[in-house]
């Protein structure tokens, strides 16, 4: 079966950081586009950072862009998001997203991030 698995969520304080971790299972990780989303209580879910396949390019929202980094290790199927200089309005819901073409699509859990004093 599919899974994927985030873990290293947490309560930080704003300014903190946070590096996020998902494990990937039954899929050809090497071929998949990864990426992370977030949604807060009462918001859109948002796309906040992803990485390509092969080339490994990277895209983020505008809102995270200089803080947040994506990257990925296939000899491990894990992708991760370092997160810097948190912000309270960071706090959310935190989602991996793994996609194969436009067809095969496979969502993990989530992982719960707040960003609070």
């Amino acid at each position: 079966q599919v899974q994927l698995v985030e873990s290293g969520g947490g309560l930080v304080q704003p300014g903190g950081s946070l590096r996020l971790s998902c494990a990937a299972s039954g899929i050809a990780f090497t071929f998949y586009a990864m990426a992370w989303y977030r949604q807060a209580p009462e918001k859109e879910r948002e796309l906040v950072a992803s990485i390509t396949s092969g080339s490994g390019m990277t895209n983020y929202a505008d809102s995270v862009k200089g803080r947040f980094t994506i990257s990925r290790d296939d000899a491990k199927n894990t992708v991760y998001l370092r997160m810097d200089t948190l912000k309270p309005d960071d706090t959310a819901v935190y989602s991996c997203h793994a996609r194969f073409g436009e067809t095969l699509r496979y969502w993990g859990q989530g992982t719960q991030v707040t960003v609070s004093s």
